[in-house]
C-alpha cells in the first residue's frame, strides 16, 4: 500500500540509480537554462571561458538555478582538476588537507586545481581564512555557491578576492523547455512509456517556483506514481507533490526581502500585494509573532498621528496571534495588513525622533530649565528649582507662556505635522497652542 491512498502500489516506472535531477544535468554551457546574462554568447562567465581568463569566483542565487552545474563544466572545460567540498560536511582539517595537496600539484607543475564549495556561507570564520593565502598566491581557484547574500555571510577579507556572479531564479518557460528536454530525452522515462496530460507541464513547473531540481524531483516521483505506461496530470502531480514549495529562509535574505515588500506594499497602500506577502510569510512558517512585531512598528512610522487607530489596531492583532494562535491568528494579520495598506499615511513622528536623535549625537544636550524642574525640598525650592512654573489646567487655553526648552533651543521645532487624516486635526491644535503661547508671551 502507499502512503497517500488505498489502492495497491503501482510497479515502479523507474529503475533504481542515480536521481534524474543527476541524469539531466547539463554537460555544456549551452545547455543551461535561464543565465543567459552569465552563460549566453556575451556572458561574463562564457567570455571569461573563452578567453581562459577564470578567476575566483561566487556564484549567488536561489536553490536548483544552476550555480554547482555552471561551476563544474567551467572546471572541467578550463582543464582543472574539480575538487567539489560540502560546507556542511567538511572541516578544517579537510580543507587543509586540500590545500596542501594543491599547493605541491601547483608546484610540480600539474593541474591548477579548482576547489568549489557549495553552500560556502556555511563556513565559519576560521574555515573561510584557511582559503585566503592559497587564493593569493594562486595555489587554488575558489569557485563558491550560495543562497545567501556574500555580503553578509563571506568574510571581507576573502570576498575581495572574489567575483561575485548573481543567478536568477528559472522562469515557468525555463522549466518547462527543461522537463520537455527530459522527457524527450532521459532513457529510464521513454522505457517507463508515460504521457503527460494537457498543460500538466505547466503545472509541475510552478509547484516549485524557480527550482530545476525540485522540478526534475517531482517529476520523477510523479512518473513513479504513475506507473508503467500510465498517465501524470494533475492529481498525480498533486499526489507528487503533497505542498507547493515556498522560496523562504526564516534566517537568511529572503526572510528580509520579503518583511521588506510587505512593509513597502503597505505604505504604498497596496492591499493586495501586502495580503500576498504576508501569506508569503505565514504559510512559509515565518513566526506570526515575528510579522505583528513589524506591523506595529509600521503603524508608529507609516502611519503615525494620521490614523491613532492604526497602533491600536496592530497591537490587538498581536494580542489575537498570541491567544489563538495559528492558523486561527492568520485573518487578525490579514485584517491588519489591509487596514494599515488603507490608512493615511505619515511618517512626521518617525522623522522628528530622528531630528531629535541628530540633536542629541551631535551634543545638544542642555540643563532642564529650572522653571519646569521638581522642587520636592526646601532646598531645591531655594535654588529656585520650580520657579515661575505655570499650570496650564489654570488657563482658559490649556497653554501659557511658559519655555519649556532649554534657552540653547527655544524656537526649535521637530515635528512637522503632515496634513493627512487624523494628524490635520493635530496640526490645527499645536499651531493654535503656539500662536497663543507668542501671544502670552509678548505681555
Amino acid at each position: 500500500m502507499d502512503l497517500f491512498s488505498t489502492t495497491s502500489v503501482p510497479k515502479p516506472a523507474l529503475k533504481g540509480g542515480a536521481p534524474l535531477a543527476d541524469r539531466m544535468r547539463p554537460k555544456t554551457l549551452d545547455e543551461v537554462l535561464g543565465q543567459k546574462h552569465l552563460v549566453g554568447p556575451d556572458g561574463a562567465l562564457r567570455v571569461a571561458l573563452d578567453q581562459r581568463k577564470i578567476q575566483s569566483f561566487i556564484l549567488w542565487g536561489p536553490p536548483g538555478c544552476g550555480k554547482t552545474t555552471i561551476a563544474r563544466i567551467i572546471a572541467e572545460q578550463s582543464g582543472f582538476l574539480f575538487v567539489p567540498f560540502s560546507a556542511v560536511l567538511s572541516g578544517i582539517k579537510e580543507v587543509r588537507e586540500v590545500m596542501a595537496r594543491a599547493e605541491k600539484s601547483r608546484a610540480r607543475g600539474e593541474r591548477q586545481t579548482v576547489v568549489f564549495i557549495d553552500e560556502i556561507h556555511r563556513f565559519n570564520k576560521a574555515q573561510q581564512d584557511a582559503f585566503l593565502p592559497f587564493v593569493e598566491r594562486g595555489d587554488i581557484v575558489l569557485f563558491g555557491a550560495t543562497t545567501e547574500n556574500p555580503s553578509f555571510e563571506i568574510n571581507s577579507a576573502l570576498l575581495s578576492r572574489l567575483r561575485v556572479f548573481v543567478l536568477d531564479p528559472l522562469s515557468v518557460a525555463d522549466l518547462v523547455a527543461l522537463l520537455k528536454r527530459t522527457i524527450a530525452n532521459d532513457s529510464e522515462i521513454r522505457i517507463a512509456g508515460v504521457r503527460v496530460a494537457g498543460d500538466v507541464l505547466d503545472y509541475l513547473a510552478t509547484r516549485n517556483p524557480g527550482d530545476a531540481r525540485a522540478v526534475l524531483n517531482l517529476l520523477e516521483a510523479a512518473v513513479t506514481l504513475a506507473g508503467k505506461n500510465g498517465v501524470i496530470d494533475r492529481a498525480i502531480v498533486d499526489r507528487a507533490a503533497q505542498r507547493v514549495a515556498l522560496l523562504y529562509d526564516k534566517i537568511g535574505e529572503e526572510h528580509y526581502n520579503i518583511i521588506s515588500a510587505l512593509h513597502k506594499s503597505m505604505r504604498n497602500g497596496d492591499a493586495d500585494a501586502a495580503l500576498y506577502w504576508l501569506g508569503r510569510m505565514l504559510e512559509a512558517g515565518e513566526d506570526p509573532l515575528y510579522i505583528a512585531r513589524r506591523m506595529i512598528r509600521f503603524a508608529s512610522e507609516d502611519v503615525g498621528n494620521a490614523d491613532p487607530q492604526a497602533l491600536v489596531l496592530a497591537v490587538a492583532a498581536k494580542d489575537t496571534v498570541h491567544f489563538l494562535g495559528i492558523p486561527e491568528g492568520k485573518l487578525a494579520l490579514a485584517q491588519l495588513a489591509v487596514y494599515l495598506a488603507a490608512a493615511p499615511k505619515s511618517n512626521a513622528v518617525y522623522v522628528a525622533y530622528g531630528r531629535v536623535e541628530d540633536d542629541l549625537r551631535a551634543g545638544r544636550v542642555y540643563p532642564v530649565p529650572l522653571q519646569i524642574r521638581n522642587a520636592p525640598t526646601k532646598l531645591m525650592k531655594e535654588l529656585d528649582y520650580g520657579k515661575g512654573y505655570e499650570y496650564a489646567h489654570d488657563s482658559d487655553d490649556k497653554t501659557t507662556a511658559l519655555e519649556c526648552f532649554p534657552e540653547e533651543l527655544k524656537g526649535r521645532r521637530y515635528y512637522e505635522p503632515e496634513g493627512s487624516g487624523s494628524e490635520k486635526s493635530v496640526r490645527e491644535r499645536l499651531k493654535t497652542w503656539q500662536e497663543v503661547r507668542q501671544r502670552l508671551r509678548k505681555k
